[in-house]
């Protein structure tokens, strides 16, 4: 029987540790924190989005951080098979907005308490409260030390996530294991992460939600990317789901450099001269108004003095006495309310990370190691990150999966 060690018990490591367990391999599962798969308990809104519906080409797709690695996972594990499991286990799913699947409980206790129940039955060797603090290679036998003592296996799984949400376990330690058995690390970026920026007035519309708009991100004058949806101001620059996707994209873009721009359109549904039509006929309403009570039906009250500034016009100005080019300065606002972005905040804060352990050096129909053989890698701890909508967990789940089948085959 094979004895397989993994390091990191998130959505990766259990589901390596169920595979491994499932062709007959003695497995011990060793996790920093006091209970398994931590990080899956703060995705969706806590609501625990567990994968997405769509087709599995569509995942490649949204996974700007080397989706293509993922082609040969996804073909032995799809969303489907993620599903059929779960529900066979006695999880009841939904899927929403966007193709977005969850528990049916909105609970993502639920789901952690029904993995922490699988691995238990299938007999694996479950380690909480200890952190692996190194991992040798002596012959053909992998040793791995936590601060309790020392296990020793045949393979090993490092499943340990990325450097984001440290105080879920995610704190790099995956990154150090791997430079010691030779790996190399790409360069480890914030993704799918609020963006900072240089003007001040995003604080006092902090809290400010808008919906179907459209953000788009430049640098010297080229358009990098653009997302339509949602996003939220908040006391340091901007957030929401669009924003996040935004920030993922900049993450992947060769020597993104910050100062970037970012231009909002507030009515991406209507066209220059459609808005300027609206416009007029606010202006029509409200022809005795001063501008800033003029444009209450075209935005939210928070934001009118912000668009007009950005304009040019006095918001107490006498909407009767606003010129043309004037109202065209206020269309070419709405289109555009230009912010400077100077950064994104901590890593710390990252829902996931773009970089990783090089998938260069990982064989993806199985995710062992080129350089090592018996030693495998699952989940973030991988230069692998897509964006938001259930992508990211059912890299985990899948990759996790491939290298616990892999890991527990006899040679």
């Amino acid at each position: 029987m094979k004895h397989v060690i993994i390091i990191g018990a998130g959505a990766a490591g259990i589901m390596a540790a169920l595979a491994a367990a499932g062709q007959g391999a003695s497995v011990t599962l060793l996790e920093k924190n006091n209970i398994v798969g931590k990080k899956m308990g703060i995705t969706g809104k806590g609501r625990c989005n567990l994968t997405n519906a769509c087709a599995m080409d569509e995942f490649v797709a949204h996974t700007p951080g080397n989706g293509k690695f993922l082609y040969s996972a996804y073909g032995q594990f799809s969303n489907e098979n993620l599903l059929d499991l779960l529900h066979q286990w006695g999880l009841e799913t939904k899927v929403e907005r966007g193709g977005r699947v969850f528990p049916q409980s909105d609970s993502a206790i639920e789901v952690r308490k029904l993995l922490y129940d699988r691995l238990c039955r299938v007999g694996v060797h479950i380690r909480l409260n200890e952190a692996a603090t190194a991992v040798q290679r002596w012959g053909d036998t992998f040793a791995v030390r936590t601060q309790a003592g020392q296990y020793e296996g045949d393979a090993c799984i490092i499943t340990t996530g990325g450097m984001s949400y440290p105080v879920t376990g995610s704190s790099g330690d995956g990154y150090g294991f791997a430079k010691s058995l030779g790996h190399a690390v790409t360069e480890l970026k914030p993704s799918l992460i609020p963006f900072t920026t240089k003007e001040t007035w995003p604080h006092a519309l902090s809290g400010l939600s808008l919906r179907n708009v459209e953000a788009s991100l430049w640098k010297r004058g080229k358009m990098l990317a653009s997302q339509f949806g949602e996003m939220l101001f908040t006391h340091f620059g901007v957030s929401g789901p669009i924003i996040l996707m935004l920030s993922a994209a900049a993450a992947h873009k060769k020597q993104c450099q910050y100062p970037m721009q970012l231009r909002i359109n507030l009515k991406p549904a209507l066209s220059k001269e459609t808005l300027d039509q609206r416009v007029q006929r606010d202006f029509q309403k409200y022809i005795r108004k001063e501008a800033e009570n003029a444009m209450k039906d075209l935005l939210p009250q928070r934001l009118i003095p912000i668009v007009l500034e950005q304009a040019g016009i006095d918001g107490r100005c006498q909407v009767n006495q606003i010129s043309r080019e004037q109202r065209q300065d206020l269309v070419d606002s709405l289109q555009a309310l230009t912010l400077t972005i100077t950064g994104t905040r901590p890593i710390e804060e990252a829902i996931v990370t773009a970089g990783g352990v090089s998938v260069r050096e990982i064989n993806p129909k199985t995710m062992e190691s080129k350089l090592t053989p018996r030693l495998y890698f699952a989940g973030e701890v991988m230069d692998i990150d897509a964006y938001t909508g259930g992508y990211n967990l059912q890299a985990a789940f899948s990759t996790g999966y491939v290298a616990g089948m892999a890991a527990a085959k006899e040679e």
